[in-house]
């Protein structure tokens, strides 16, 4: 039957962390490796109220087919959530998706051919390599600094390698959880406008900053770009529901392009939330949510330096849900996953994230879904891990 396929199911791999999560998801396994909000953050008793208002005023209008843009009321919301922030966007211009993972796979489809090139961050989002990788384009990256990418990097390939896409997580970065200067924003903004390579710039977490200032987004600087947003890792990441932000012409495309792959997103779910976040207050409840997951980053943080040998670096996130491990040069992050797992402890080893030249002794780590003592149960046996692995 292999000759049934399309060719290029034989060159994307299964997702690393899915794959992980399978076994990860036995209750005697502590689990780092997953991109998971914390349960205790869901609204359940908000959300079943939500539910009840919309079927028994809405029902027959919640449970019929309806536009592939979206709830606009719910498109309204989102656009006025962006003008508190200093960034004008009509409701036209926001199409609802299913997550912002469909609308990676839309822009993919709006614009990849095979073999264009797609500028990515070294490491990336290891799903919107899968999402691109699926038409085929060449990927070149560009490392990662402490304040986003390196721009002379960028700036040489995006002016002698035509991209068509440049793709970028410039807040609480996954896997790394660094976030982009304003000075890196700004920069950003002007080499696309200077240039046809398109910024996809993906913000699930933007509103889970627990340190540090507010900072825009890069679309602020430019109008050659696409903005993702997302309400998993605000809400709720079963309702599936994210969103694309474009100018005219792309939305046209995007629009077309989701017609024929779904015709709309659950409209049911789509008029919950917009209830949801109009009748309760968000803001109380992105407040609860960035408090404790500030509590588990330091606590995590601390766990660290308590277990972990000397050698070992990680980053420190303002915000987020991850951190990023880099262990010693000659150490293997999959030969440590092994072994800890022969402990009940998993986490992903960093080459997933990686389209070139991984760096097999990296690893990330999520603190947003675990507690206190499994959060130290589990760094004390990576500590001990480490140290055997180093004595070998």
């Amino acid at each position: 039957m292999d000759n049934l396929y399309a060719d290029r199911m034989s060159k994307i791999p299964r997702s690393f962390v899915r794959e992980i999560l399978k076994v990860a998801d036995e209750p005697d396994i502590i689990s780092f490796a997953g991109g998971l909000p914390n349960p205790d953050t869901f609204p359940q008793k908000e959300f079943a109220e939500s539910t009840s208002f919309i079927l028994e005023n809405s029902g027959a209008e919640a449970l019929q087919y309806s536009t592939t843009e979206g709830y606009e009321p719910l498109r309204s919301l989102v656009s006025e959530r962006y003008a508190k922030n200093g960034l004008s966007v009509d409701p036209e211009n926001i199409l609802i998706t299913n997550g912002s993972q469909q609308g990676l796979d839309l822009v993919a489809k709006v614009f990849l051919n095979h073999e264009d090139t797609v500028l990515v961050e070294k490491p990336t989002y290891l799903a919107a390599l899968q999402a691109f990788g699926l038409f085929e384009p060449k990927f070149k990256s560009i490392p990662l600094l402490n304040d986003g990418v390196d721009m002379d990097v960028l700036r040489s390939m995006v002016e002698n390698d035509d991209p068509k896409l440049f793709y970028s997580i410039p807040n609480f970065q996954n896997p790394t959880g660094i976030s982009y200067s304003l000075e890196k924003r700004k920069l950003i903004g002007e080499l696309v406008n200077q240039n046809e390579t398109v910024l996809v710039e993906d913000n699930p977490y933007g509103e889970i900053r627990f340190m540090g200032e507010n900072l825009p987004p890069i679309k602020r600087f430019t109008n050659n770009s696409i903005l993702l947003g997302s309400f998993s890792k605000v809400v709720a990441p079963g309702i599936r529901l994210g969103w694309i932000v474009a100018e005219d012409e792309t939305m046209h495309h995007l629009v077309t392009a989701k017609q024929a792959s779904d015709l709309h997103s659950n409209f049911f779910s789509q008029m919950i939330v917009h209830h949801y976040l109009t009748k309760y207050d968000v803001e109380d409840h992105l407040t609860m949510i960035r408090e404790m997951y500030k509590n588990q980053r330091d606590f995590m943080l601390e766990m660290i330096k308590r277990y972990f040998p000397e050698g070992v670096k990680y980053t420190e996130p303002e915000g987020g849900m991850f951190l990023w491990v880099t262990l010693p040069e000659d150490m293997d992050a999959m030969e440590l996953f092994e072994r800890t797992m022969e402990d009940d402890v998993a986490f992903v080893p960093g080459e997933a994230f990686y389209s070139e030249d991984s760096q097999k002794n990296t690893l990330r780590l999520n603190f947003s879904n675990s507690n206190n003592t499994k959060i130290e149960e589990g760094i004390k046996k990576m500590g001990k891990a480490i140290k055997e692995l180093q004595c070998n």
